[in-house]
């Protein structure tokens, strides 16, 4: 018996089946490959902040000493003594160089004596011209010898006054043999060891003592500054320049530090503006019990301008900027994303202040800022914002960028 027949059938059979299989195959992977759109993505938005918001002049400057002087020696001789620690603290009136006193004091003694030996002359000349002066009056002596006598008198009592004026000078030249604290500050280093001959010829500088409490920070307005607080106090009805500086109100940040931690007063502004710089130089006076303040450290500085009752904010990173300015990203009622653009004014913190452009109403993207952009769909996820906004810790800190921007 042949097994061809057999054969073909078997392989027939096998042909079909996997017809049918490719078939059912084909049409489950066409049905698989059919397009689903993907979801919106989700974006957080929050409606702008109405507060009042003070207005400030954030400017740059330099602490400087309340007082800063040099002590030199005003005298020569050998100094002999160091009565203090350098960079340690003195009050006013210790004593913080010993020169030499001996000589001096010889100078004070020897005006003492001469100023003795003047007196003495002068009550001898002044009782002879009193016994020629009755003489004269009795005729039993000549007018001009009375008048010779009230001469040496005169130059008696000059002497004694130079006498005194000698005395004086040598205290003064004595006293200047100790180096005091003119005020109550920190010494620097000493410049001039023990045994070095001092004031020999000119002023010997020994060391230099600073004043750290109050503390001075002096900083430079432009000339568009000026004119726009000239202006703004122009409108609250106050003139440019006031006698008591004392009530503007100057906050003091150092690098590093967050804010403006340090409060203090306008403390003197100069009465013009320089040509050469365009600038008015203004300073202020702070509190520095804690000497956290140095000298000639680099200072942000802030001062008050203006108030606004009733200002417009939102997160300083919700704002981006294009070749036509500043802007923000909103969804709208139907949940489309559309692009305004913005005026901005100062920084509130993490918020800024926007002039022109926004409306209260409006929900601004504040999260998910690069899957926003215009004429796209999202699903926002609405929240308030808060008054204090933390720093962001993800890509949005750089702030939005526009993704149609060239």
């Amino acid at each position: 018996m042949s097994t061809r027949p057999l054969y073909s059938s078997v392989w027939f059979a096998v042909r079909a089946a996997a017809f049918v299989i490719g078939a059912i195959t084909l049409a489950a992977c066409s049905s698989k490959n059919a397009y689903v759109p993907p979801p919106p993505p989700k974006v957080q938005v929050a409606q702008p902040l109405q507060r009042p918001v003070t207005l400030y002049l954030e400017l740059t400057g330099n602490t400087q000493a309340f007082n800063s002087v040099d002590l030199v020696a005003r005298v020569q001789g050998y100094l002999e003594s160091i009565d203090y620690k350098d960079g340690a603290f003195a009050t006013k009136g210790k004593q913080l160089f010993g020169i030499e006193r001996d000589q001096y004091q010889q100078q004070l003694d020897q005006a003492n004596a001469s100023l003795a030996a003047n007196q003495a002359t002068l009550e001898y000349n002044t009782a002879e011209y009193e016994r020629q002066a009755s003489l004269a009056r009795q005729d039993f002596a000549s007018k001009s010898i009375a008048q010779q006598w009230k001469a040496n008198q005169d130059s008696a009592a000059a002497q004694v006054l130079s006498a005194r004026a000698a005395i004086e000078l040598a205290k003064i030249n004595l006293g200047y043999t100790n180096v005091t604290a003119p005020f109550d500050g920190v010494v620097s280093n000493h410049l001039v060891d023990v045994g070095a001959l001092v004031g020999s010829g000119s002023a010997t500088k020994l060391a230099t003592i600073v004043q750290l409490d109050p503390m001075y920070v002096y900083f430079n307005l432009s000339e568009p500054q000026v004119l726009a607080i000239t202006q703004s106090n122009a409108k609250a009805g106050l003139p440019f320049r006031t006698t008591n500086l004392s009530s503007i109100p100057v906050d003091i940040g150092l690098q590093g530090e967050e804010g403006y931690p340090h409060k203090g007063h306008m403390d003197y502004a100069d009465p013009q503006v320089n040509q050469s710089t365009g600038t008015l130089t203004a300073r202020a006076l702070l509190d520095n019990k804690d000497q956290r303040l140095l000298p000639g450290l680099f200072a942000r500085v802030r001062t008050p301008v203006g108030h606004l009752d009733k200002a417009l904010l939102t997160q300083n990173v919700a704002i981006g900027t294009s070749q036509e300015g500043s802007y923000v990203l909103v969804v709208g009622p139907d949940n489309v994303v559309q692009r305004k653009l913005v005026k901005t004014g100062d920084r509130e913190g993490q918020l800024r202040i926007i002039e022109s452009g926004l409306d209260p109403s409006d929900w601004v993207v504040t999260e998910g800022i690069q899957r926003a952009f215009p004429g796209a769909k999202v699903e926002p996820q609405r929240t308030q914002l808060a008054a204090d906004v933390p720093e962001p810790t993800d890509a949005g800190k750089t702030g939005a960028q526009d993704p149609t921007a060239k």
